[in-house]
């Protein structure tokens, strides 16, 4: 019994080991595609092809030299293009942070000295894919997932008929899914925290720039709970996320409940989009779904996991921007805000009035006589004259925690 686990034991050990060696050294041995076909004897030829063989064998060091040589000895040969990707290429096979980082750099170069050629958007796709490969997941260093949006973003708006655009494209949707779920998760946090104001602040940008964003439905219904708990100012933001949802993703679990608290809030329910029935379904049918060997590693594994991205829809093509908290007045002037003080530098005309004339103030009511009732302001003016809300922690509840929200996130059921 125990030579059968010393065994089964050794059999495992030897089977990670091997997992690992394929993983440093998964690029050795694989075919190198040649972009130059025809056999000649030519010098500049001959220096070529035994650097792709070196690649393939993965001798980089040994290619790259061979290459220069190639580039310094025979300045105008048809080669030369060709040798320079190469050397790029060649680092990104090797693998690791620095290699990745020269790899860039020389890629970079070839774009600089060749951007007509086909293959620069080659070269851009390649950019994007390293910065891609060292993506870690949404609550750790966003350096590399900022940096994959930047250049896939690049790609399609410098090369947009390339043939690399399409799949740039599902990069760019994969990595905005990185981004939207790091800023989805700060926005919970502060939900259920109960701060607010910062709640809706994040939900609002990621519900605005992210919208193909695979949990956008749950983003909005917590967007939608926070300015319900801000105030009656806010009820008209909240009515509009709850209808967004019934009509851009009319096939959500939240529907019910948004429609719900529509008619609760004695709100119009709008019609569901059939684009949106369209594009839901679309994604339900082609969902990546993930293997046995997938989920056992996952916690393990510091890359994000992006199957849940979306795989069409046009990405948002601008990196997103701070935003101003709904609860911060805004200057006079701007869309929509107005200051609660303004200074005013114009001199009256008249600047007896307070010497002469008496204070209201000072005249009380004569006796039986009652005083003046005040006009009660409309409900819209007594809303916006309401405190804004503040980033303080919720009331707590029965066992001393904050109050949460009057119904779970679908990410709460899971």
């Amino acid at each position: 019994m125990i030579l059968s686990r010393n065994r089964s034991a050794s059999l495992l050990a030897a089977a990670l080991l091997a997992l690992l060696s394929f993983g440093i050294s998964g690029c050795r041995g694989k075919k190198y595609e040649n972009p130059i076909t025809k056999d000649t004897q030519q010098p500049d030829k001959v220096l070529f092809d035994k650097a792709v063989k070196d690649i393939e064998k993965g001798r980089y060091e040994v290619a790259r030299l061979t290459l220069n040589t190639l580039m310094n000895t025979y300045d105008t040969s048809e080669f030369l293009a060709k040798a320079k990707l190469a050397i790029a290429d060649s680092w990104m096979r090797e693998g690791g942070s620095h290699a990745y980082a020269q790899a860039e750099a020389e890629y970079k170069d070839f774009i600089l000295f060749y951007p007509t050629l086909e293959e620069s958007a080659e070269a851009q796709m390649k950019v994007c894919d390293i910065h891609f490969k060292q993506m870690e997941k949404p609550d750790r260093d966003p350096t590399h997932v900022i940096r994959a949006e930047e250049e896939c973003r690049q790609l399609l708006t410098q090369f947009p008929n390339s043939r690399f655009a399409p799949q740039a494209s599902q990069r760019l949707r994969e990595i905005q899914e990185v981004i939207g779920e790091g800023e989805y998760r700060v926005g919970d946090f502060y939900h259920h925290k109960g701060s607010y104001p910062a709640a809706a602040n994040r939900l609002q940008a990621i519900t605005d720039h992210y919208p193909l964003y695979s949990a956008s439905d749950q983003a909005l219904w917590e967007l939608g709970d926070s300015y319900s708990r801000m105030g009656p100012r806010f009820k008209q933001k909240s009515v509009a996320q709850f209808q967004k949802i019934v009509r851009d993703y009319p096939l959500s679990p939240l529907v019910d409940d948004a429609r719900q608290k529509l008619t609760e809030m004695e709100a119009e329910i709008p019609e569901a989009d059939p684009v949106a029935i369209a594009r839901m379904k679309y994604e339900l049918e082609n969902t990546t779904q993930k293997g046995m060997v997938g989920k056992a590693w996952a916690p393990f594994s510091k890359s994000p996991d992006v199957t849940r991205a979306a795989k069409s829809g046009q990405p948002a093509m601008t990196a997103m921007r701070p935003t101003v908290p709904a609860s911060v007045p805004l200057p006079a002037g701007a869309a929509g805000g107005v200051t609660d003080v303004t200074i005013s530098t114009q001199t009256p005309a008249d600047t007896t009035a307070l010497d002469t004339q008496p204070d209201a103030r000072a005249n009380p009511p004569r006796e039986g006589q009652a005083a003046p009732a005040a006009a009660e302001p409309p409900p819209a003016a007594a809303a916006a004259n309401e405190p804004l809300p503040a980033n303080r922690q919720a009331p707590p509840g029965k066992n001393g925690k904050p109050a949460k929200a009057s119904k779970k996130s679908p990410k709460e059921k899971k």
